[in-house]
């Protein structure tokens, strides 16, 4: 007599590749990379310009200013370098510290692009720490950045139904 067979037959472990799934649709993901391609650039672009910020105040103690008035001869201050401490200008723009604001906002967005693309993806939390990395390590979020993107079009390529959810 012949033994019936289930219908389904139980899978054998480690002889088929893990089915790889994504977060969302491949439109969300390119999107997400989009976003996070160019926050990537403009936080580097910013982190490099604080970083010479940083330099010019503790290094030769001087800030960035836009008008006011020269402290020391009462002049008009059209544009450029003055002492930080006294200060120099009175009145005027600091663009060194306006850097600083700038640079720590477009961080915080940075990251939610970062989250973003990493959950989209489904990766590891240790690549959301890489990622995060980029926007605080001077001239990382480029090498990072271009990294993770290369990663992301061959993930997509190699899995094209991973992202058909609807």
């Amino acid at each position: 007599m012949i033994e019936p067979k289930p219908a389904i037959q139980p899978e054998q472990s480690g002889n088929k590749p893990k089915k790889r799934r994504f977060g969302g649709t491949e439109a969300q993901i390119r999107s997400a990379l989009k976003f996070y391609k160019v926050m990537a650039y403009l936080t580097g672009a910013m982190l490099l310009l604080l970083c010479a910020e940083l330099i010019a105040r503790y290094a030769f103690g001087v800030s960035l200013y836009a008008g006011g008035t020269d402290a020391v001869t009462g002049q008009p201050f059209g544009f450029g370098f003055a002492e930080s401490e006294p200060k120099g200008v009175l009145g005027g723009f600091n663009i060194s510290t306006s850097v600083l604001i700038v640079h720590g906002w477009m961080y915080v967005v940075y990251l939610v692009s970062n989250f973003r693309l990493w959950s989209l993806m489904r990766w590891p939390f240790s690549k959301m720490v890489l990622l995060a990395l980029g926007g605080v390590i001077p001239l990382l979020s480029f090498f990072v950045e271009k990294k993770f993107h290369a990663e992301v079009e061959a993930e997509l390529a190699a899995n094209p139904q991973a992202s058909k959810r609807y």
